[in-house]
């Protein structure tokens, strides 16, 4: 929709005066911010939106935001439609998106994450605030403005919780959120913050005691650490908000009387060795629990708290708590998840005359377990079988069916003294049956000595990335044969076998599409990064070379990677 002329007027003013005017208050906001109009036209800009979008106000304002900035993940422009900003701005209500994309003036693209709330612009004209954070972009220092010895404003109010919900909201990591909580409230608000955070053994651990002095953060890292126990009845400041009972303000005096609990002396600690002479504490909530407290202080040179001052630290404590409980519970379910994919796994087997050794990546953004999988184990004729394979999908269910493909494998190649290729195909058979899996690719090989120091690799494959054989003189090639559909076609077709010699100070490496793929890039051009650094580091020994591996090839995607490495010794 094509906006407005830039004279449209407000009750009065040009746009152009409205826009400084506007602009003027949108410049005590950390993020980048701006405000449009009903018709979705940009009226005014800060500086730092002007910075991340490399695009003056001139050549913002008057102009549609969305057909202007907003784009697809690759650039592409984005329909109205598809717009998540679309539906709250025409319902008039605030909303938020941890992801989306902007593009800056030379063209790049920049990935964010926003906040729109409705913005009251004057007159009777309604328009709407959008704070956007770019988690990417190199933060550059600003001068902060001086503080301020009357409250905020409701217009500074407004945007710094904006800004502390767009920030806090954009990571899944505790350390990282705490750092961005410092940035947001000191020197702004205090010149001293300090955290106390409830572990998940109900043990109080002060995380971080921090002094902003002009530009520079200092961290009393002698004032931090565990603290004394909760006291259930105590009714002093700190012990008050960590039992999520009420905010409240202090200062030196308050814990100058004989103390009623360790966490008194703590406290009497922190104000002498800080010099706060005036602190506002605030409970630390999320909707299920209280996590902490949130203390903020002020120096001499500063007024002191006032009850009026309280309602904002609760409402930036409460945004702090949401997003702690965010991350606590993604990193939780991380751990459970790392560790249930761990035990799936198998152990690898110790095989006479051969060194194998084994990684296993998860995905670095994903809280869940995965498909990937890889398995060695010895048969019955004293060959060793080799397998790797990834089921599709990154949830419960696809590592179900991972354990599930694999324990079958295992059953089929232990009791059926028959080719890879059979092996695999009653495999094929038996998962459109038995299982809730729906497609999977697989290798599965056996590897038996050979004569002169050699060994034989019999395998199939069945739409999987094929195995690199590298020599130790860092010829490495790809072994194409054997090659055919993925598992769960159910198509019925035979499966081809292939053979080749494992030369003595050779290296196999089986591996799963996590290692190659990367957004905006060819298979080929992932097959040929695999190639070009295994053979660079094909004098590497075994486990520094799996590393090393891991290390440069593996790209920054989202996808789990399984890797499995075989080397013949040098006779």
């Amino acid at each position: 929709m094509a906006g407005p002329e830039h004279t449209e007027t407000f009750d009065g003013p040009s746009v152009p005066t409205a826009s400084v005017v506007l602009a003027g208050t949108l410049e005590a906001i950390g993020a980048g911010a701006y405000v449009v109009n009903e018709q979705g036209c940009v009226v005014a800009v800060n500086t730092r939106a002007e910075q991340l979008l490399g695009r003056s106000a001139d050549d913002l304002i008057g102009h549609d935001a969305h057909d202007l900035l907003h784009r697809g993940p690759q650039g592409q422009p984005l329909p109205r439609t598809q717009c998540a900003m679309r539906q709250p701005f025409h319902a008039g209500r605030t909303a938020q998106a941890d992801e989306a994309y902007f593009v800056c003036g030379d063209g790049t693209l920049l990935r964010i994450s926003w906040l729109i709330t409705p913005y009251d612009v004057g007159g009777r004209h309604a328009g709407t605030l959008v704070v956007f954070h770019a988690p990417d972009h190199q933060e550059v220092a600003d001068p902060q403005p001086e503080p301020a010895a009357q409250p905020l404003s409701e217009l500074h109010r407004l945007a710094l919780l904006a800004e502390t919900t767009a920030q806090l909201t954009s990571t899944l990591d505790v350390d990282e959120a705490l750092r961005r909580l410092v940035g947001l409230v000191v020197p702004r608000l205090a010149d001293w913050v300090v955290v106390d955070l409830i572990t998940e053994r109900d043990e109080v651990w002060r995380s971080i005691v921090v002094h902003a002095g002009g530009d520079t953060y200092t961290y009393r890292e002698d004032l931090q650490g565990p603290m004394p126990p909760i006291p259930e009845e105590s009714p002093m400041p700190l012990s008050r908000a960590l039992r999520g009972v009420a905010s409240n303000l202090a200062g030196p005096q308050t814990y100058q009387g004989a103390p009623d609990s360790g966490i008194a002396v703590e406290q009497r600690r922190l104000f002498e060795a800080t010099g706060m002479h005036s602190a506002a504490i605030a409970p630390i909530r999320s909707t299920r629990a209280v996590l902490g407290a949130l203390t903020l202080g002020r120096d001499r040179n500063r007024p002191a708290f006032t009850p009026v001052d309280l309602p904002l630290i609760e409402d930036i404590a409460r945004r702090a708590g949401l997003a702690l409980d965010n991350a606590r519970l993604y990193q939780r379910q991380r751990k459970v998840a790392e560790t249930m994919q761990n035990h799936l796994l198998p152990q690898m087997p110790g095989v006479a005359g051969l060194e194998l050794t084994v990684r296993y990546l998860p995905a670095p953004d994903a809280s869940q377990v995965g498909g990937d999988w890889y398995d060695a184990f010895p048969l019955a004729d004293e060959s060793t079988a080799l397998a790797i394979g990834d089921v599709v999908g990154h949830d419960l269910e696809a590592a179900a069916g991972m354990a599930q493909v694999r324990n079958m494998l295992r059953a089929y190649a232990w009791s059926q003294h028959e080719p890879p290729s059979r092996i695999v195909e009653r495999l094929d058979q038996a998962i459109q049956h038995i299982t809730d899996v729906t497609m999977a690719t697989t290798i599965f090989a056996r590897v038996e000595p050979a004569e002169a120091g050699q060994w034989k690799l019999s395998w199939t494959n069945a739409g999987h990335p094929p195995p690199l054989l590298i020599s130790r003189d860092g010829l490495a090639r790809y072994l194409t044969d054997g090659h055919g559909i993925l598992l769960g076609t159910q198509t019925g077709t035979r499966r081809p076998d292939a053979t080749a010699l494992l030369p003595p100070g050779s290296t196999l490496v089986l591996y799963t599409d996590g290692l190659i793929e990367a957004p905006r890039h060819t298979l080929d051009e992932g097959l040929d990064r695999l190639r070009q650094h295994a053979a660079a580091l094909a004098h590497r020994p075994l486990a520094s070379f799996t590393d090393q591996l891991l290390r440069r090839v593996r790209p920054g995607n989202d996808d789990d990677v399984a890797l499995l490495a075989v080397r013949v010794p040098e006779s």
